[in-house]
Order: structure tokens, then C-alpha cells, then sequence
């Protein structure tokens, strides 16, 4: 995967209060996108608030230094999140379902 330079994340966390990121769970092949550790360069360390997905929304713990698992999509159980999400997160017994 070729990256030719920076995407300009930099220019969107510079001096904003709260960074949501809206993106699909998983690539085409069905690959978890929430990783363990970025393989990509970094321009933004540790300034994600929420991240809100096809499947869930997760939002940043800053005391655990690990997403949480808020809100389900409808029809998405806990298992299927943590099964497509390769870093750890923190989950619930009941987190709410997303209301469309």
C-alpha cells in the first residue's frame, strides 16, 4: 500500500475540542479497520473523542486509555463487535441500541 503523504488529519484535529470519526468497522475483505496499533504515520496521537462505525460507537475513556462500546446498531450483538475490532475495548452488559 503505497502512502504518497499526509492526508491532512493534521489540519483537522489542529485545535478542535472533540474529534468524532464516522468510517466503516471492516475493509472489503472483512478486516477489523480498529487496530491494535496504526501501521500508518501519525499525525494525530491520542485525539480521538468517539469513533461511530456501521456496527457501533465507541467512545474514548481517557482514564482506561481504551474505547468503550456505548451504542449497538440495530440487530449488532457485542460478540460481532468485539470480533471485528482488533484493539481491545472496553464493553458493557447493555450498551444502548442506536435509534435510526
Amino acid at each position: 500500500k503505497m502512502i504518497k503523504g499526509m492526508g491532512g488529519a493534521m489540519d483537522l484535529v489542529a485545535g478542535v475540542k472533540k474529534v468524532v470519526v464516522t468510517m466503516e468497522h471492516c475493509t472489503r475483505k472483512g478486516e477489523p479497520k480498529i487496530l491494535k496499533e496504526c501501521n500508518l504515520p501519525l499525525t494525530g496521537k491520542n485525539c480521538i473523542d468517539m469513533i461511530i462505525t456501521d456496527l457501533c460507537v465507541l467512545e474514548f475513556d481517557h482514564d482506561a486509555k481504551r474505547f468503550k462500546l456505548t451504542e449497538l446498531a440495530p440487530g449488532v450483538t457485542v460478540d460481532e463487535v468485539l470480533e471485528k475490532t482488533e484493539a481491545e475495548i472496553i464493553t458493557s452488559d447493555e450498551p444502548a441500541t442506536v435509534s435510526v
